[in-house]
């Protein structure tokens, strides 16, 4: 009989060794829950404008709302993380987006009001945000777990590659289900996802976070806000993107605005898949201002793009430039925590980003009223540029 059988302990609640690759299910289970972000971001504005007949701005307010539950809740996400592993921190997510997937569903009745429907479209991106903070914070810390803290950036370029690919096949999948089989398909699509992902989550195991003294949240944050302000000015460039690529394109009377994210795409995801594990063979911090340079550099040929091939090709570099910044910037913000506090510290960094993509969108709309849409991309190419003057100056802890 060996020692664990002795002791009455299973094999799975054993400490398992660290993989030399993130665990395949625990990014699979990723891809699958955050596909009900990605889902519901093109069928939702549809529905509360073109159905229930609410305005730009409310229309608006209902996106970004999940965007708020999400960082607001962030904190605990990562003190569940830190207590009781990544794995109950994503189960717990899916669970409460399923729910969320399910207020959406309520909300497409047509026998409520409009008013009715939009109450609980709100309570269901709330919802929503509160579980996706959850799922991403304990999908991320437990996929880190698993390799070991030698490996963190490799960890964090795939789970990154799992989210873009979920929001990137998410949102024409639920603009095709709307479209074709009306709102309660897609809302139903909302539902089944997370559902996949917990099943997947379900059977893998379960990596423990290390013991040690649990710092407050605003701890944490006071640790790792440098790394984490980089990160969200990163995101201005991107957010540029997603939200004025296709304005920009048809002010400039161009036809290809859909090609935009997919030049994105193709240079963010060849580099995680080629170079995702750079950042662990060498200092974060170089890795991310240069990576910080090569966004500017892409956000500026989109800014004074003559043809349509240059914006495409900046678009291109802009990936290229966005690709390692999250995983080299998240290896030296753990470093700045104890192990015992990772969950938190991945919480606070992500939630950077968050507030990035909640800030930036509204910002950029005001400089494209003042100066015309490319100016958009000139505000995306200064704070990059802000962004690597803020890494130069950071410096890795001592051991």
């Amino acid at each position: 009989m060996s020692a664990l059988a002795a002791a009455g302990v299973s094999q799975s609640e054993a400490a398992p060794a660290h993989l030399s690759r993130p665990a395949p299910g625990i990014i699979a289970a990723l891809f699958c829950g955050y596909l009900a972000v990605g889902l519901p971001l093109p069928v939702i504005p549809l529905f509360v404008h073109d159905k229930l007949g609410f305005s730009n701005l409310i229309v608006g307010l209902v996106i970004g709302i999940q965007f708020l539950a999400t960082v607001l809740t962030r904190g605990y996400a990562g003190s569940l993380t830190d207590h009781h592993g990544g794995k109950r921190s994503a189960l717990q997510g899916a669970a409460v987006c399923v729910i969320g997937g399910l207020l959406y569903l309520v909300a497409a009745m047509p026998a409520l009001s409009p008013t009715i429907s939009l109450v609980i479209v709100v309570v269901g991106r709330l919802v929503a945000g509160f579980g996706e903070s959850q799922f991403v914070t304990g999908c991320v810390s437990w996929s880190i777990a698993s390799v070991g803290p030698k490996r963190v950036g490799m960890s964090m370029s795939w789970t990154g590659i799992a989210m873009f690919a979920a929001l990137a096949i998410g949102a024409p999948i639920g603009m095709a289900l709307y479209q074709t089989h009306g709102l309660k398909a897609a809302m139903v699509a909302c539902i089944v996802a997370p559902l996949i992902a917990g099943v997947i989550a379900f059977r893998e195991v379960s990596y423990t976070s290390p013991a040690g003294r649990r710092l407050p949240f605003s701890a944490v944050i006071g640790q790792i806000w440098r790394e984490g302000l980089g990160l969200m000015l990163q995101g201005v460039g991107l957010s540029g993107l997603t939200a004025f690529a296709s304005l920009y394109f048809a002010a400039r009377n161009w036809d290809h605005a859909g090609l935009v994210m997919t030049a994105f795409g193709i240079g963010f995801i060849f580099v995680r898949v080629v170079l995702g594990s750079l950042p662990d063979r060498m200092n974060g911090y170089r890795v991310a201002r240069w990576s910080l340079v090569v966004e500017a550099i892409g956000q500026t040929m989109l800014w004074g793009a003559p043809h349509e091939i240059v914006a495409l090709a900046g678009a291109l570099v802009t990936g290229l430039g966005c690709a390692l910044v999250f995983p080299a910037l998240g290896v030296e913000a753990l470093k700045r925590v104890l192990p015992a506090n990772r969950g938190s510290a991945m919480g606070a960094f992500v939630a950077f980003l968050d507030i990035a993509y909640g800030l930036s969108g509204p910002a950029a709309g005001v400089i494209a009223g003042q100066f015309g849409y490319a100016a958009v991309y000139l505000f995306g190419a200064a704070s990059a540029l802000l962004g690597a003057a803020l890494v130069v100056t950071a410096r890795s802890p001592q051991p």
